[in-house]
């Protein structure tokens, strides 16, 4: 298929398709007679795999890595997979759910408390946003 046909049929443009070429995560295909890149069909799974572990949180390296771990079944050692990354990844998510969950109860906070001037705000003793810690982490300046 052609790198159009490629770029349609798994939801990405051709920019993209270009650039994962480059990056080495989409093998480079045969040229027809034309000169005109002619993709195999799995070429557009490699592209959704991609595009999943994206959205799941992997970076393009992570990525990367994954499907040359794949390509090359014989290099799997410990801590190389899928399940290993995941893990890790699933780790990640979670402290951010926990560092989210408390800055959206600080806010929630805010609001109650009817904070609308930071400065008025930050001032009083009984303000529930953080002002004080944060100049406490510059060792008392600010």
């Amino acid at each position: 298929m052609r790198s159009s046909e490629l770029a349609a049929a798994a939801g990405v443009n051709l920019q993209t398709l270009r650039y994962y070429e480059r990056r080495g995560l989409l093998d480079e295909p045969a040229r027809s007679l034309g000169g005109h890149r002619m993709y195999p069909a799995e070429a557009v799974t490699t592209l959704r795999v991609i595009k999943a572990a994206q959205r799941l949180g992997f970076t393009l390296a992570e990525v990367s890595e994954l499907l040359n771990t794949a390509r090359h079944r014989h290099a799997l050692g410990e801590g190389v997979g899928l399940q290993a990354r995941a893990r890790d990844k699933l780790a990640d998510v979670e402290a951010k759910i926990a560092d989210l969950t408390v800055i959206a109860g600080t806010l929630r906070a805010g609001i109650a408390a009817g904070c609308d001037d930071l400065q008025t705000c930050a001032g009083n003793p009984d303000c529930p946003l953080p002002f004080a810690e944060l100049g406490d982490t510059h060792g008392g300046r600010v």
